[in-house]
Formats: structure tokens, C-alpha cells, sequence
């Protein structure tokens, strides 16, 4: 096991509450990470339960798979895939579903490895990209695009108020020389936000890397449809709950949910969603911005 990958899982014991899981249950985790809420599920669905993980990142995904070998009897299924692919892997495997869970969050391991450009403690290289094995890396992204492009990206994914000035340095820098590291787009953020004007709870740079992975790794194209398509493969009495960090995923989660209980055929079982405890904040900072939302075919 890589002792340097560690990931604490986030509101685990109301995601346990909330997906009700039982002996021999089927559940869904399409965003496995390193399984520290997998592991649970398997201890709730022991013996004679069947786990269906997938994950985009190949390395979190071979890492999780040394850490459920312990899986009590149960029949672990993992996948190398997209959450969006929930119903072909589920119709592959001639499957339904007890209980389907989405992390939307990023997994500490992921932020902490430099390698994978995501966060900006150390140098490294400006990738971001979940799985590695395809798409455009963030630096190919930056060096692309045009001004007004950048701009609405930081704008929209990470309500960046400085988005224009950013934008414009990001431009003009890489005009003497492409941007390919995370020092290049930090420098670029700190030489366009005035000192007076910084936030001083968060680095100048977050809402930018948090945008600019948001696009590299397009996280809220079709979130809202994967949801309502991967709901379809519940039983009845199944549940589906989110954790997402970001208000763009909780607005797309929102409306999908609401959609699912409109149609008559699903019930929120939170009228607002769960946020973590104090205490969990408090040992866990990076959980402060988590809502879990839930709901059940009827």
C-alpha cells in the first residue's frame, strides 16, 4: 500500500445512514477514489452483497483495489470508467441497483500528488487531468485559448472575481513562453490580484485551479442526465445519494433530484441537504463545503 495516499472520506456515517444498506445489497460507488467509503459499504452488504466501484484514475483505482481486498465475502466489481457509465457498466453486468453513491469531491491523494498539477504546494507539471490516459492537459487548455474563454471559465466554474485581470496575464505571459507548470499559473494569478484585494483565508490561486480542473476534466457536463439515467437502474425502495463541494454540482444535483421526485417515482429524504458537523470540520477542513443530498425510488 502507498502510505503517501490518504484520503479521509467525508459525512461516512450519514452517507451510511442515507443509503440503508443491507446483507446482500447491490451498491453502486461511481466515484471510488480510494475506497474509504467503499470500505464501509462492504461491511453493511457482508455476506453475499455485490460492490460495483468505477473510478476515472487508473492509480486511485489500483490503489483502492489492495485496500478492498478484505471484502467479506462479498463480489467486488471495479471499474475503470466514468460515473456518467453507470447504466452501461450495470447493464453489462446484468445488474440493478440497491443503492448508488457519487463523491464529487476530489480525493486528497489526487490534490497532494504534484505530479497530477491539481493543487499548488510543489512544483509540478500544469496537467489536472483525472484520467491521465486521455484529454487535454490544462496547460495545452491555457495555451489555447482566447482571453474572453479563460475569462468565463474562472468566472463561471470558479466565481472568480478577478477572472478579466487573470485571464489577460495568463495571456500575455504565455506569449513570451508557453505555460506548463504550477508555478506559471500561480505567478500568473498573483501578478494580476493586488495584495490589499486577497482573500486572506484562501490562497489567491484556489478558484482559479479549482475552475480550470473543473474544465479540463469537463465534471459538470451532463452531470444532471447521468444522474436521472443512473437513477433508472434503482430498485424500488433504492437509493441515490450525492456528496458534491462545488454550487455548480449542488445546483445540477438540486434540479436533478427535484426532477426524479416530480416524475412521482422518487422522494428527497432531506428537504435541505446534510452538511458535515463541526467536529468533522474541524478534524477535516477540506469537508467544510460538502452537501449530501438523498433520495428514494418508491
Amino acid at each position: 500500500m502507498n502510505e503517501h495516499m490518504v484520503h479521509r472520506p467525508v459525512m461516512v456515517e450519514e452517507v451510511l445512514r442515507d443509503l440503508d444498506l443491507k446483507p446482500g445489497s447491490v451498491v453502486v460507488d461511481g466515484t471510488l477514489g480510494l475506497g474509504g467509503h467503499s470500505s464501509r459499504f462492504l461491511e453493511a452488504i457482508s455476506p453475499k452483497g455485490i460492490l460495483v466501484a468505477l473510478d476515472w484514475d487508473a492509480a486511485m483505482l489500483e490503489e483502492a483495489e489492495k485496500r478492498l481486498r478484505e471484502n467479506y465475502g462479498t463480489r467486488v466489481e471495479l471499474v475503470h470508467s466514468d460515473f456518467r457509465r453507470i447504466p452501461q457498466v450495470l447493464t453489462d453486468l446484468g445488474l440493478r441497483a440497491n443503492a448508488i453513491f457519487l463523491d464529487l469531491g476530489l480525493n486528497s491523494a489526487q490534490i497532494d500528488d504534484p505530479s497530477r498539477g491539481i493543487g499548488f504546494k510543489e512544483e509540478g507539471p500544469l496537467d489536472m487531468r483525472m484520467d491521465r490516459s486521455s484529454g487535454e492537459p490544462a496547460s495545452a487548455l491555457l495555451n489555447r485559448l482566447a482571453p474572453q474563454q479563460i475569462e468565463k471559465i474562472l468566472w463561471d466554474l470558479g466565481d472568480e472575481r478577478w477572472a478579466k485581470v487573470i485571464a489577460r496575464q495568463i495571456v500575455e505571459r504565455r506569449k513570451a513562453k508557453p505555460l506548463t507548470t504550477i508555478t506559471d499559473l500561480v505567478e500568473a494569478v498573483l501578478a494580476a490580484v493586488p495584495p490589499g484585494a486577497r482573500d486572506k483565508r484562501i490562497h489567491p490561486a484556489t478558484r482559479t485551479f479549482q475552475a480550470v480542473r473543473i474544465a479540463v476534466n469537463r465534471e459538470l457536463e451532463g452531470l444532471a442526465e447521468a444522474v436521472a439515467q443512473a437513477a433508472e437502474f434503482l430498485e424500488s425502495g433504492g437509493r441515490f445519494v450525492v456528496l458534491s463541494f462545488h454550487s455548480g454540482e449542488d445546483r445540477q444535483i438540486k434540479a436533478a433530484f427535484r426532477e426524479l421526485v416530480r416524475s412521482g417515482r422518487f422522494i428527497e429524504l432531506h428537504k435541505k441537504p446534510l452538511q458535515p458537523s463541526g467536529a468533522e470540520v474541524s478534524a477535516n477542513p477540506r469537508s467544510r463545503s460538502a452537501k449530501l443530498r438523498a433520495v428514494q425510488r418508491c
